[in-house]
């Protein structure tokens, strides 16, 4: 295992969603999947029970399925008034056209990843998403960390059920929460998004 040269707060600043930048020519070995699921599995876990499973799927045929089921549910949020295209400015634009890309692209890369928790019914299962949500995020730090990319999606829960289906996840029992391409990117070098000054949006002692 070979980690790249990042202190903790660079790792944690420049852990990006990657979309054009993704090798979708390059394989990513299974062990280094089984490392960032293991990292994941660190991740809090209430009341230290493990509900977070990973739906990881690296064959072609299933990829192209989930990447087709994507597509149409990008090319409705493309054409609603939420798209980030609409809103002003070059950075928005520059978040349009990666998120456009990875709309169409998505059952290209090597592996998707599906974060979900389990239950004994559908009910319990949703209830225990602050399980996988963190574990996701420990997955995703991992992977960075590896030289890998990662980009957290959810808009296919628009259409779960084809998704479980596909994949033959028990709709019943297990809620799906996150999906990522997982891909080497090219090139490792990713910088801090531009966020607000921590300032403007902490309330102290009152809101």
């Amino acid at each position: 295992m070979t980690l790249l040269d990042l202190n903790p707060d660079q790792l944690l600043s420049t852990t990006r969603a990657v979309r054009k930048r993704l090798d979708f020519g390059r394989e990513v070995p299974q062990d280094l999947i089984r490392e960032c699921v293991a990292m994941a599995l660190q991740a809090p876990s209430g009341s230290n029970v493990v509900t977070m499973r990973f739906a990881v799927v690296r064959d072609a045929e299933k990829r192209r399925a989930i990447g087709d089921v994507y597509r149409e549910v990008y090319a409705g949020y493309r054409a609603s008034p939420h798209y980030a295209g609409r809103q002003a400015g070059d950075e928005q634009a520059r978040v349009a056209s990666s998120a456009d890309y990875l709309g169409e692209h998505m059952g290209d890369a090597p592996v998707l990843v599906i974060g979900c928790t389990e239950g004994p019914d559908r009910a319990s299962a949703k209830a225990m998403l602050g399980n996988i949500l963190p574990a996701m995020w420990s997955f995703m730090l991992a992977a960075r960390a590896r030289g890998l990319g990662t980009s957290w999606t959810s808009m296919h829960l628009a259409r779960e059920r084809d998704i479980a289906d596909i994949l033959g996840i028990p709709y019943d029992t297990v809620a799906q929460a996150v999906l990522t391409p997982l891909a080497y990117t090219k090139g490792t070098d990713f910088r801090p998004a531009k966020r607000p000054s921590p300032d403007s949006v902490i309330h102290w002692d009152t809101w």
